[in-house]
């Protein structure tokens, strides 16, 4: 009987650690980054899933526009993404429970450029003509609500500020070419302008502008989204990856040179001198939890009450935010 006692609690011993090991045991996730300011903080991981010292594998793809997400989400070969923050609000009313927001990664990137003088507030753009990136995205909302809010119409027979959209590839070589003279741009892209032809100036930081509008809340344009079905199947792999996703995001910060280097690696940013310059600027963050909420719910909701559709219709409710 002895002999059977102590042959179950070796069994049951040999059980419990064998869980043990299967809880602990690494996981494969999918990941996608943004090219441009969402992307950068996330080199610093994508150098250490290189150098094998991360706690679980991430497989990164590195895409240039956020309807390449989309998809990837829906369907469940992507398990983790950095994404618009209004693009996570839209896709969660489109499908309510199916992603949530576990940091924000990304404040205000965008800024007004031009070629010349004559810019010195939203006032002065009076009459010009801004080709702008982002359409149907965070800087098309933003740069309207600022305008809106600053007395200047962008709509009707005669607006006061005619707004044209196109890809930012198109906007930046006709900036830096002179072919135009006033533009709506993001880093790294206004950053790669800036470099290119001296006679530009950055005229007005729309996070300021959006600062001074005093509405509460921060211009918050990116943010990494999870997707619920894996965060609740692994919890221990999303909490490690906002560990090591912080500790990327302070790499990039800390060590400029070394993290534009990285971003030309990886294609983040087609050049680190680019990079280089522009860091500064991404205005990187990892914020989680009860701040990343108090965050972010005030700015979809400014964005809500100019255009409903730039948060897919409706705001996001308590599950949209990714609590631990």
């Amino acid at each position: 009987m002895k002999k059977l006692i102590l042959l179950l609690l070796t069994l049951s011993l040999v059980l419990g650690l064998c869980s043990c090991v299967g809880d602990t045991k690494p996981v494969d996730v999918n990941i996608a980054v943004l090219t441009g300011p969402t992307g950068v903080g996330a080199v610093g991981l994508m150098e250490a899933n290189d150098n094998n010292t991360t706690e679980n594998h991430y497989n990164f793809t590195v895409v240039g526009a956020n309807d390449q997400i989309t998809a990837g989400l829906a369907n469940g070969t992507l398990d983790i993404a950095a994404v618009a923050t209004n693009l996570a609000a839209t896709l969660y009313a489109k499908n309510p429970g199916s992603i949530e927001v576990v940091a924000l990664n990304t404040y205000g990137v965008l800024y007004i450029l031009e070629r010349g003088e004559s810019i010195k507030s939203i006032a002065d753009l009076k009459g010009k003509t801004v080709y702008c990136a982002g359409q149907a995205a965070n800087p098309e909302y933003v740069l309207k609500h600022i305008l809106t809010k600053n007395g200047l119409t962008y709509e009707g027979d005669s607006p006061d500020v005619e707004l044209v959209f196109e890809a930012p590839d198109s906007i930046s070589a006709k900036m830096a070419s002179g072919e135009i003279d006033v533009c709506m741009l993001p880093v790294p892209a206004a950053t790669g302008v800036l470099i290119q032809n001296q006679d530009v100036r950055s005229a007005i930081d729309l996070t300021a502008e959006w600062d001074a509008l005093g509405e509460g809340g921060k211009l918050t344009m990116g943010c990494i989204v999870v997707r619920s079905e894996f965060a609740e199947e692994n919890p221990k792999a999303v909490e490690s990856f906002l560990k090591e996703y912080a500790e990327s995001i302070s790499s990039a910060t800390d060590d400029v040179d070394h993290a534009a280097e990285l971003c030309e690696k990886y294609g983040i940013v087609p050049k680190a001198a680019v990079a280089k310059r522009a860091i500064p600027d991404c205005n990187l963050c990892c914020v989680t939890g009860a701040d990343m909420k108090s965050t972010l719910d005030p700015y979809l909701n400014v964005l809500f009450e100019a255009n409903p559709d730039s948060v897919g219709g409706k705001l996001p409710d308590e599950n949209f935010y990714y609590m631990g």
